[in-house]
């Protein structure tokens, strides 16, 4: 195997398969960061626009259209739970103990993946979101035990060259992993639509609105990211008794308030994921 530690080194061959908004995201975190010797793309649509100059990538509208004396090192999913079923079988003839098969579609399970690929197929389930764009992801994954210590070691590479990443043994935590981050990038933008709008709403101009709404909770996450204390310290650091921010966390954490909201998307989503998995 010529993948190597995760410091400033490389994987081999990478074939991505899926290449919209999630597969293009994590194809750019790849890209910028020198994940691996080469890629090849499936995508019936053709490449992006923002990516289809990019001269270190193969494009293919089809897997019959890969060459045939390939031998990738990771095989990726990054199509929608919908259409895996008619996409993996394509892939079976590149099972081998060196293969590593990735997926993230939501909802689709390890077995479910094996039953298309084969007993022997070394399968992670992962699951990601979009900020892999930006080398800021949050992946999660999950292995069947066909998958020794150097597969994950390349899966490690190919999600520490997006962001984070941590590992869990049970599978069916996927379901909720996918609830709050793999959705989760969508609530944290409805909060920027929305706090933009509430601050129209009190007079400001849209364009001012809407630049104190993106860079609050930009500065925030930071914030919360690179901080020692918990969110519950930082957000009893900016509110005052009797204050502004404690008159508008009298509304948002009131019962039925924004943690009501948030549990109940949540378990929406979650509930989602399991049915997607059936």
């Amino acid at each position: 195997m010529s993948a190597r530690d995760l410091h400033g080194t490389r994987a081999g061959t990478v074939v991505l398969v899926g290449c919209g908004q999630m597969g293009a995201a994590m194809l750019r975190g790849w890209l910028a960061r020198d994940a691996a010797e080469r890629f090849l793309v499936v995508e019936p649509a053709g490449p992006p626009a923002a990516l289809a100059a990019e001269r270190r990538v193969a494009w293919h509208r089809a897997a019959d259209g890969l060459p045939g004396d390939l031998a990738p090192e990771a095989i990726v999913f990054a199509v929608k739970p919908q259409i895996i079923d008619d996409v993996l079988p394509a892939y079976r003839r590149w099972v081998r103990p060196q293969t590593l098969f990735l997926s993230i579609a939501a909802g689709t399970t390890i077995g479910g993946i094996a039953r298309h690929l084969g007993a022997d197929a070394a399968i992670v389930r992962c699951m990601p979101n979009t900020p892999a764009a930006i080398g800021r992801a949050i992946s999660v994954a999950c292995a069947n035990p066909n998958v020794g210590p150097e597969q994950r070691r390349l899966a490690d590479a190919l999600l520490a060259a997006i962001g984070e990443s941590a590992w869990v043994e049970d599978e069916a935590l996927l379901d909720a992993v996918t609830a709050v981050s793999g959705s989760g990038p969508a609530y944290v933008f409805l909060l920027i639509e929305a706090l933009a709008a509430a601050g129209v709403r009190v007079g400001l101009p849209s364009d001012l609105a809407l630049q104190l709404a993106r860079a609050t909770v930009a500065g925030s996450g930071e914030l919360a990211r690179q901080s020692p204390e918990t969110p519950a310290r930082l957000r009893e650091n900016v509110t005052s008794p009797g204050g502004t921010t404690r008159a508008a966390l009298d509304v948002l954490m009131a019962e039925n308030g924004l943690a009501d909201l948030l549990e109940r998307a949540v378990a929406a989503a979650t509930a989602r994921s399991r049915q997607l998995a059936n």
